[in-house]
């Protein structure tokens, strides 16, 4: 070939083998408006600055779920735990659980937020922080929790902030009563409702639990102004481990697996389950909104206007605000590989250890 071939064929081949680079690299990131899963892209990684601001608002303590998610949430690198606030009042109680929690696995950058009702009785789980004194948490303890949200976490953060509440949402509505603002400037993700089915998947639907228990402090969340996305019964009241993805978590040495079974097996004595946590888990309802927080790949999304009723449902209505609703699985195996996964790797570093 001679000289002058060759650089025709060059002035084709170098366009297209750029075209080709760039369209590689593009495949790379994340779909628009969603944090890549497991294994995808560089916020599974955990790169700092592509990781996600997260509050997480529990009712820790009663049932256990709610410290699945929590061990979740600090297993997965997408996201980046700022806060962590009180439910549903017993919130001294709660914010030692919490407390002693990030403390036991190296997390204590995260701050904890007492919420409304700043009282300490016993729970669920009272046995595991018999001792523990709040004031010994080396993080920060913010005693107003309401006002952590706003200010603290929410207002002052340069990126939007993603809330994800697992509980009733009495210390979320306090926070959008004193700074309605909050709304647009953060996303909220909840395990709320039931749309077609109820409890245990039945056919039925049902008065939720965080929702009925404050039927007021829901109806103000759910009409605010934020981006919603919620998963109810439908699609988290079908969850638990058992067999040998349970044994992994049961039987791994890592320290979010270990703290994690040491509150199931005092919750399950609590509750008249002794020997239950040698088995399965309970249903691990909370453990799809932290999913939700990162991705959905997994889930079938509808976008549904929502209408809490004054009785404690949440109907399907068209003049309602609209919100994404996971209300059926794509793939709940695959979910249950990534939660045992993430339960079973170390916890993700601080942020600002990257």
């Amino acid at each position: 070939m001679g000289r002058i071939e060759t650089l025709a064929v060059l002035a084709v081949l170098v366009p297209l083998l750029a075209s080709s680079l760039r369209a590689a690299a593009k495949a790379d990131d994340p779909p628009a408006g969603r944090s890549p899963a497991a294994g995808e892209g560089p916020a599974a990684k955990g790169d700092a600055a592509r990781r996600t601001p997260v509050i997480l608002d529990t009712d820790i303590g009663d049932d256990i779920d709610d410290t699945w998610a929590l061990a979740m949430l600090l297993g997965s690198p997408e996201l980046n735990l700022k806060l962590v606030t009180t439910e549903w009042g017993n919130a001294i109680a709660r914010a030692k659980i919490i407390a002693k929690f990030l403390q036991q696995v190296g997390r204590t950058d995260v701050a904890v937020g007492v919420g409304l009702d700043p009282v300490d009785k016993k729970c669920n789980q009272s046995e595991w922080t018999k001792g523990y004194d709040l004031k010994s948490y080396p993080g920060k303890v913010h005693q107003d929790g309401v006002q952590a949200i706003v200010d603290t976490t929410i207002m002052k953060s340069p990126a939007p902030v993603t809330v994800i509440s697992i509980g009733p949402t009495a210390t979320l509505a306090a926070a959008l009563a004193r700074e309605p603002r909050i709304a647009t400037k953060a996303r909220f993700v909840g395990m709320h409702g039931s749309v077609r089915r109820g409890y245990g998947g039945g056919r039925n639907v049902d008065a939720e639990y965080n929702v009925k228990q404050d039927v007021k402090a829901c109806q103000r969340v759910f009409t605010a102004p934020w981006d919603m996305t919620i998963t109810p019964l439908d699609t988290c009241g079908v969850v638990h481990l058992g067999g040998d993805k349970y044994a992994a978590v049961r039987d791994s040495k890592s320290p979010l697996a270990v703290a994690l079974m040491e509150n199931y097996k005092l919750w399950c004595a609590a509750n008249n389950q002794k020997g239950h946590e040698e088995r399965d888990s309970t249903t691990l309802f909370d453990t799809v909104a932290v999913y939700l927080a990162l991705a959905d790949d997994l889930l079938v999304m509808e976008t549904l206007g929502i209408r809490v009723t004054d009785d404690g449902f949440t109907r399907i209505d068209p003049q309602a605000k609209v919100m994404r609703v996971a209300t059926e699985w794509k793939d709940l195996g695959a979910f249950e590989n990534l939660l045992v996964k993430r339960l079973t790797s170390p916890p993700t570093a601080p942020a600002a250890a990257r």
